[in-house]
């Protein structure tokens, strides 16, 4: 998986970082049971502070995407079922992007095209 950091980005790059990382399991470049590389390996890798890499570490963990083992590093988690927690959470996320679409005059179709190419694009790689 191939990690893209845009350092001039408004988007903080422990963000960019934890994207990526979602995106790559998203495609299957990552599966459950796979193991990221230790946090100082994947700062040096990409350039960044350890730290960064840390608090992305953590943001994916505290979204369940990940498990962190001590004395193993974070390994891709399994999931079975969402916890209602995750499905409110990407709710209150995804309204306010709705309702700019709706606001800047996108219809329902056009919405549902986007949904679906997004989808595409995850699941033909």
């Amino acid at each position: 998986m191939i990690i893209l950091i845009e350092a001039e980005s408004e988007i903080p790059i422990y963000s960019q970082l934890t994207n990526q990382v979602i995106e790559g399991i998203a495609r299957g470049d990552l599966c459950p049971g796979d193991s990221l590389p230790s946090v100082r390996a994947f700062a040096a890798d990409i350039g960044v502070n350890m730290h960064t890499v840390n608090k992305s570490y953590h943001e994916l963990e505290k979204r369940g995407i990940i498990k962190i083992i001590p004395k193993s590093g974070a390994v891709i988690s399994t999931h079975t079922e969402i916890p209602e927690s995750t499905s409110q959470r990407l709710s209150n996320e995804l309204k306010p992007l709705i309702a700019e679409s709706l606001v800047i005059g996108m219809t329902e179709e056009k919405i549902h095209e986007l949904v679906t190419s997004i989808l595409k694009e995850f699941k033909q790689n």
